[in-house]
């Protein structure tokens, strides 16, 4: 059936809709629409009717009202309505390891604390971490999360449907053992046979589920233990099924000089000699570019995405070398991740804002990353990561009706004259009242509709603790303060 307007009298806000339609969910009176759209509309006093998981009607709310029924009403005064944000970068399997690689620098952060964590767990234990994140992304808005991979990504797909959100799942690969970083853990070492089968399979075993809220892309964990064939291999595979390549990228000067030394040429560099730089590759942090390295960017144009939480955390240098103003405004798509809990945060709203003010101060030029830009990054351009911009990334009918509330009451969001400079500048994702993934209300007033909460933090209570006795404890937590 075509869809047609329904009301002219003002093209920005006419409404566009199925006549004579039911709606399965009305939402009315929402104070502020951001619908990040073609024209970017914002759309005061809104309504959208939500029917069969997608959105049937945008406009004002009289108009919804006037010409639609629906099951469900839910009044949103008082609220800031955008599309579902998208973390395009989360390491799900880390949610359980905040407070575990403080002030270590890289080669230890990765090879002393996180990658021996990452092997002590089981797959009952990367289901409870990555429920947990869940959890956490979904209670600040998030309603998709792209995750590089560990290596139970079924574990991860599962958690992720249980709690109602989308997931593009990963199965982590590195087929080289020993880099200039250090040596990986036994229990990740594996041929480039084994790294491709095992990748193959997470995309038969994401398939054969059927559910539209489950993706995969094919993933090598990092240039530095990877082999030119694991990488071509992995292209090949990612062509193949018709999805992202993805991988760690230029996010120190460590792997920077790695690949100097093991490959004789800087990593952006290297991948364009490989052949599969291109559009459908997705690389994280690209921070530590060569002047040359950014013309090839620019040229191949590959999805980039910022961790700001993360690099500010461990001092990776992404922003005091990093270009992505710049590449943004030659075109190239940025999306924005926070990465894991273990640099702190997992709120991609507070993440929008390290971006931009960080970037700020480096240029020391207050025009430099608006909010918009950024509200994009989380937004439309995160779902060009995800490889779903038809699908999600904006407030637009016949999109999947991904959909996140902020309750304006706090005072964070008071007074409010800009809705997009209140949401990047002064709100955190604590503010978060309602979020619908798919037209399902999986958060209401703050609290997830799917899973026990309570339960899950007992579960990850006996989860930590499970875990924490594999791993010397008292080594990788550092208490300056005297405890008694």
């Amino acid at each position: 059936m075509t869809l047609a307007p329904l009301f002219l009298p003002n093209r920005a806000t006419a409404v566009y809709s199925l006549p004579g339609m039911e709606a399965d969910t009305l939402i009315l009176d929402i104070d502020w629409l951001i619908t990040v759209d073609a024209k970017r509309r914002v759309i005061r006093d809104a309504g959208i009717a939500i029917a069969g998981g997608k959105f049937a009607a945008i406009g004002k709310s009289a108009d919804i009202a006037r010409a639609w029924t629906a099951k469900t009403t839910l009044h949103a005064r008082s609220r800031v309505a955008l599309p579902g944000l998208i973390d395009s970068h989360l390491h799900s399997s880390f949610q359980l390891a905040r407070g575990l690689a403080d002030e270590v620098g890289t080669r230890p952060f990765l090879f002393e604390h996180m990658f021996p964590y990452e092997g002590a767990m089981t797959e009952e234990d990367v289901h409870v971490s990555a429920l947990f994140a869940a959890m956490s992304l979904l209670r600040c808005g998030v309603t998709c999360f792209i995750d590089p991979g560990n290596y139970h990504p079924a574990a991860t797909g599962r958690a992720a449907l249980a709690a109602g959100m989308r997931a593009v799942l990963g199965r982590s690969a590195f087929d080289m053992t020993k880099a200039v970083l250090g040596i990986l853990p036994p229990v990740m070492i594996e041929t480039t046979g084994e790294a491709l089968e095992r990748s193959s399979a997470l995309l038969d075993w994401v398939a054969a589920q059927k559910n539209p809220r489950l993706r995969a892309n094919v993933s090598f964990r990092g240039l530095s233990n990877s082999s030119d064939k694991l990488i071509e291999g992995c292209k090949e595979l990612a062509q193949k099924h018709g999805c992202m390549l993805q991988t760690h990228a230029c996010f120190n000067y460590s792997t920077h000089d790695d690949s100097l030394a093991n490959f004789g040429v800087p990593e952006i560099e290297r991948l364009e000699r490989l052949g599969v730089l291109d559009e459908q590759t997705l690389l994280v942090h690209s921070g530590w570019l060569e002047p040359h390295e950014v013309e090839i960017v620019a040229r191949r144009r590959p999805c980039l995405v910022s961790a700001p939480s993360s690099s500010l955390h461990n001092g990776y240098g992404n922003f005091t070398r990093g270009r992505l103003p710049e590449l943004m405004e030659r075109g190239v798509n940025v999306g924005i991740g926070s990465d894991h809990a273990c640099s702190g945060i997992t709120d991609l709203v507070q993440e929008m804002f390290l971006f931009a003010g960080t970037y700020k101060e480096i240029h020391v030029n207050p025009r430099v990353v608006s909010p918009e830009q950024v509200v994009e990054m989380a937004t439309i351009n995160g779902a060009r990561c995800a490889g779903m911009a038809a699908e999600i990334g904006s407030v637009e009918v016949g999109k999947e009706a991904d959909l996140v509330l902020f309750d304006t009451t706090y005072p964070e969001w008071q007074p409010l004259f800009n809705p997009v400079s209140n949401l990047v500048y002064s709100a955190t994702g604590n503010s978060v009242a309602d979020v619908f993934v798919g037209g399902d209300r999986v958060v209401s007033n703050g609290h997830l509709t799917k899973v026990d909460e309570t339960e899950v933090l007992e579960q990850v209570a006996a989860t930590m603790g499970r875990i924490a006795r594999k791993l010397d404890i008292p080594k990788l937590v550092k208490l300056r303060w005297p405890v008694s």
